[in-house]
């Protein structure tokens, strides 16, 4: 039976992980830059910090750590977490009427110290949003702090005409991976 360290104070990564039975014994913050490199894709950007996020905690003996990264990706461009109110719009804008991209970085060090990266891609599409449908989620203040200015799981998912792939991806963690690495590492399960 081995420890679980999640790399991540995300109040989602621990709502998603109780849906599988696992609470973590220690939550960490990682301390690492997650500015994306220049000309870094999506996919390599969330890889990299999943990773980076694992490796920066410290593990005792015998404990395993997971760490995760999630962002939206408009073609190849990056959608980080809003800077502001006006930001929030540019996104919501941005998405309105497409389809974008969800990408996840799961990673599972496990007890010997050897990180495994799983990577998933759902792709999510938006109805038309009309200014006051983006004023309302704006005034809501649940699209600050989210990768790509929203969240799935609340007043957003009214504005999703089509999904493809995991849902808990989207929210913030791939559960069918995630559950897989935690189990090979030997993380009891639910």
């Amino acid at each position: 039976m081995r420890n679980l360290v999640l790399a991540s104070t995300s109040p989602r990564r621990r709502e998603l992980l109780a849906r599988i039975g696992v609470t973590p014994t220690r939550i960490v913050a990682p301390d690492i830059d997650e500015t994306p490199l220049k000309g870094e894709l999506p996919r390599a950007y969330v890889a990299r910090l999943a990773e980076s996020k694992a490796l920066a905690v410290e593990r005792a003996a015998g404990e395993v750590v997971l760490a995760g990264d999630t962002t939206v990706a408009a073609g190849r461009r990056i959608l980080e977490k809003p800077a502001d109110e006006a930001d929030l719009r540019r996104m919501l804008g941005l998405l309105s009427g497409r389809r974008h991209h969800v990408w996840s970085g799961v990673c599972v060090v496990d007890a010997e110290g050897k990180p495994r990266v799983r990577i998933v891609d759902t792709v999510v599409a938006f109805k038309v949003l009309r200014p006051e449908e983006i004023d309302w989620y704006v005034a809501s203040g649940e699209g600050m702090g989210k990768a790509g200015g929203y969240a799935i799981q609340g007043r957003a998912e009214t504005f999703v005409r089509f999904l493809s792939g995991s849902h808990s991806n989207v929210v913030g963690l791939p559960l069918f991976e995630t559950r897989a690495l935690l189990s090979a590492a030997g993380v009891p399960l639910g």
